[in-house]
């Protein structure tokens, strides 16, 4: 099986403040995204799409290819688009002719398991298309504009949806290609097959597989990875 993921790091990351782009910032003595890398680099996928801001493509590259650790890893470094919809169907456009299962991942997801990523490609081959997420331990409120309590939905109903997404290519194909006739924007990959009617599969993840969005974010995931508390 020809397996394939698309990497989407082309956010300006401007809530972690600085003049670095998230992806670059230096966690526990090394670029964010290569930790990322690493994780897909032990995994069964083979290459890897990195969508990245287009100013910053020659920064990527080169440190991706000083990075030794990625050498059995075939890393194509692509420009993203105005949205991550627009930069994940940018990295789509590159995918091997005879790729079968496509990931999707977020940059800023580090500490993934490539356990966890076998796991998910495994997944959609059987069913088409596959998330990863975690049931929620809160209460969920619908709350209005006027800050307001619409209902609370069961929480037994209810998980966080994470990344890695893996699906069938044609079929995420087909959606992306729905989704730009109609001018759909999603905030994620897995609505927009959902929106072609198709099933997706949901596999419980892993809580340490955290979207480093905030410096307080950094600070726990630079932490576990120096505990050795990474999967």
């Amino acid at each position: 099986m020809r397996v394939n993921a698309v990497i989407v790091a082309a956010g300006a990351g401007k809530r972690m403040g600085g003049d670095l782009p998230k992806p670059l910032i230096a966690l526990a003595g090394r670029a964010l995204i290569l930790h990322t890398l690493d994780r897909f680099a032990r995994s069964q996928v083979r290459k890897v799409i990195l969508v990245v801001p287009e100013k910053q493509q020659p920064h990527f590259a080169r440190i991706i290819a000083s990075d030794r650790d990625l050498s059995r890893l075939e890393c194509v470094v692509e420009s993203g688009g105005p949205r991550r919809q627009d930069s994940v169907r940018r990295g789509l456009s590159r995918l091997d002719k005879d790729c079968e299962v496509a990931v999707i991942h977020d940059g800023a997801r580090p500490l993934v398991s490539p356990d966890l990523i076998d796991r998910c490609v495994e997944l959609a081959l059987k069913e088409g298309a596959a998330v990863v997420g975690v049931p929620v331990r809160d209460t969920i409120k619908a709350v209005s504009k006027s800050r307001k309590i619409d209902s609370t939905p069961p929480r037994d109903s209810l998980w966080e949806i994470h990344t890695p997404q893996a699906f069938r290519v044609e079929i995420i194909r087909e959606a992306h290609l729905r989704a730009e006739q109609e001018g759909i924007e999603a905030t994620d990959d897995a609505m927009l097959v959902e929106r072609l009617g198709k099933t997706v599969a949901v596999l419980e993840g892993e809580r340490t597989n955290l979207k480093i969005t905030t410096p307080e974010d950094f600070l726990f995931a630079e932490a576990m990875i120096r505990a050795g508390r990474v999967l």
